[in-house]
């Protein structure tokens, strides 16, 4: 059934067609049929079952090559870390660490969890359906046991520590993680704790509880909801790419503008703004989205909050922690 230029495009951004892929597709078709009436013309001769398979040859050859646009990636790899699931994904090995004392998620949902275990599987919320100060308090003293970047900056905008979960960002990120993960609920004023996963965490510990957070936060959680943007565009897409880069190199500025080049459209989608340049947007809401409260929430990286000194600008990079590389193994040859 032929593609219409007003139907939902195929690659799930939610775009109709003619505002999507269209420009790129029909950009690949012709080089395919460019490439194939040339076949025809070298080889008149071919049968049409033999012009088939010649085509399936073609396009599997021009599917594995590596493109210089995507860092030496395939198109075929490529759509593998746009839009396999998480537990489909290729050329990359995502692992449970053995030490996750230097997560701040994982250490703050250990105490959550810790919290119920004590109480016969819940624990009382605030009025306002938050976390007990007793936990926001135990979860704020752990702040000098994580590498977090805190250079001219007060502990409380990093987001690691706070009076209550409202002003507590890596907390409530966490705790909305381990709602929609299904590991607690809120019922009655309470949260509590399911009881698979009282189960799991008798017999696993918190490492049993790693790779649902980190698919939760990857592909169910709004990566907008906490930075106040206005702006839709869904980074998440892009996560596996954009991780393998930074760890590539940890230069951030580097990573903006291999985005930029990988994906073009991004720039015309972000369009024009009345204060900032499509790059220069892009730069944000990357920093806010991807470092900030994914990569630095989860102890991946922790980066130099200042962005200028003495009036310049400084190079932008992330410190890579043993975390990162202990869950990601890249098997990417370019």
């Amino acid at each position: 059934m032929k593609l219409g230029r007003n139907d939902p495009c195929t690659c799930g951004s939610g775009k109709k067609y003619k505002r999507c892929c269209i420009n790129n597709v029909s950009k690949q078709h012709a080089e395919v049929f460019d490439d194939f009436e040339q076949t025809i013309a070298m080889n008149p001769n071919l049968t049409l079952e033999e012009l088939n398979v010649v085509a399936q040859h073609r396009m599997n050859e021009r599917n594995n090559r590596p493109h210089d646009d995507f860092c030496g990636l395939s198109p075929k790899q490529m759509s593998n870390w746009l839009y396999a699931p998480f537990n489909e994904l290729a050329w990359v090995t995502i692992s449970e660490p053995t030490e996750l004392s230097s997560s701040p998620v994982m250490r703050y949902l250990e105490l959550m969890l810790d919290e119920a275990m004590q109480n016969n599987g819940s624990f009382k919320a605030t009025s306002k359906g938050n976390l007990p100060t007793k936990l926001v308090k135990q979860a704020s003293d752990l702040l000098p046991e994580f590498a977090v970047a805190k250079v001219g900056t007060p502990i409380s905008l990093n987001g690691y520590a706070g009076t209550n979960e409202d002003k507590f960002n890596a907390l409530h990120y966490t705790r909305i993680l381990a709602e929609i993960a299904g590991i607690i609920y809120r019922r009655s004023g309470r949260y509590h704790l399911k009881k698979d996963a009282q189960k799991q965490y008798q017999n696993l510990g918190i490492r049993a509880f790693f790779k649902p957070m980190l698919e939760a936060a990857i592909t169910k959680y709004n990566w907008g909801y906490l930075d106040g943007w206005e702006d839709g565009t869904d980074l998440r897409t892009f996560w596996l790419f954009m991780l393998w880069r930074l760890q590539t190199h940890a230069s951030i500025d580097q990573l903006i503008d291999e985005v930029a080049t990988a994906f073009p459209d991004l720039l015309l989608e972000l369009g024009t703004h009345e204060y900032f340049t499509p790059i220069k947007l892009l730069r944000l809401l990357i920093d806010s989205r991807f470092i900030e409260c994914f990569l630095q929430f989860w102890g991946f990286v922790t980066v130099d909050p200042r962005r200028l000194f003495e009036d310049e600008p400084i190079p932008r990079k992330a410190q890579i922690q043993p975390l990162l590389k202990h869950t990601f193994q890249f098997d990417i040859k370019c």
